[in-house]
């Protein structure tokens, strides 16, 4: 959703130049597009867990925009700790695996081919799908399932596993669908039975509920007024994330404890606008040219 992400942030018309942060650099597709679009003098800061994203884009954008870009590589949820407050005119996270990551089967993300069970996006960290598959027990197995997957067979599943593993332990990515697919036959469905439990399990491993609650918060720290960010969500988790950033973040008041009394509000000033109250998805030619976009939405914010 490359052009729709320029017109949501604004490149082409907002002052020339500009800086941009992409907190999810990828191969550096967003971020091409952002320096191009911003030419000749916008500057680009940014960042992925991923070494080897780093590296390719770094290399992508080596040669046309050297001097206008900075990649580190880390957490998209650390970005307020290098790149100075209120200094962006927009912000993007372009969230979920990228298709390099579900190509390798080597990087264990998907069961579309025998690799290790490991789903890091960052391999410098110590936890593995394997650890909690073979380590975490079945309630906290059952728990990750349903909350990051939505897998209503969560506890039968678990149950499964913890069963298995105690002859064998869980090595590779084949290993654990082919388990699930007995347990649950495809049928003739179109979606493996073992796709909701490979999600919640990457989710788990890379922590990605608390790093998008995180780099939303520091993508607000950065941006300058009148900044924009924008967010392209994969699934419904992400997507209700940032919606109830948004809620928060442009409501005109504030509240104490989980529950939201109106006699017990306080009023202040909302700190974001919506750019548009609905999402956007892929047209007809972004779904024919990449079929993984189909569950893609971006949604979109002012900084005020």
């Amino acid at each position: 959703m490359a052009a729709e992400a320029l017109e949501a942030l604004n490149v082409l018309k907002a002052r020339p130049g500009g800086r941009y942060a992409d907190g999810t650099i990828g191969g550096g597709g967003h971020a091409e597009s952002i320096l191009d679009a911003s030419s000749p003098t916008g500057w680009l800061s940014g960042c992925d867990r991923d070494g080897a994203a780093v590296e390719a884009a770094r290399k992508r954008l080596a040669g046309k925009f050297a001097g206008r870009f900075e990649i580190r590589r880390g957490n998209f949820s650390g970005m307020g700790e290098w790149i100075p407050a209120a200094s962006c005119d927009g912000v993007i996270l372009d969230l979920g695996v990228s298709s390099p990551q579900l190509d390798e089967a080597e990087r264990g993300f998907s069961f579309q081919g025998e690799g290790p069970l490991d789903m890091r996006m960052d391999d410098r960290q110590p936890l593995t799908a394997a650890d909690l598959v073979n380590g975490a027990g079945a309630e906290e197995l059952a728990k990750i399932f349903w909350e990051y997957g939505g897998e209503r067979e969560s506890r039968r599943f678990a149950k499964a596993i913890v069963h298995d593993r105690a002859q064998r332990k869980f090595e590779t990515t084949t290993q654990l669908a082919g388990l699930i697919e007995r347990i649950a036959p495809r049928g003739g469905k179109k979606t493996h039975p073992a796709t909701k439990v490979f999600q919640a399990l990457r989710i788990a491993v890379n922590d990605e509920m608390g790093s998008l609650k995180s780099g939303l918060e520091a993508a607000l720290k950065i941006l300058k007024p009148g900044g924009r960010l924008a967010v392209i969500t994969f699934h419904s988790l992400e997507d209700r994330v940032v919606k109830e950033f948004g809620r928060e973040k442009t409501r005109d008041y504030t509240f104490s404890g989980d529950v939201d009394v109106p006699e017990l509000r306080q009023p202040r000033a909302p700190e974001m606008k919506w750019v548009l109250r609905k999402a956007i998805t892929p047209g007809e030619a972004e779904l024919k040219a990449n079929p993984r976009s189909r569950s893609a939405q971006l949604r979109v914010l002012e900084k005020i």
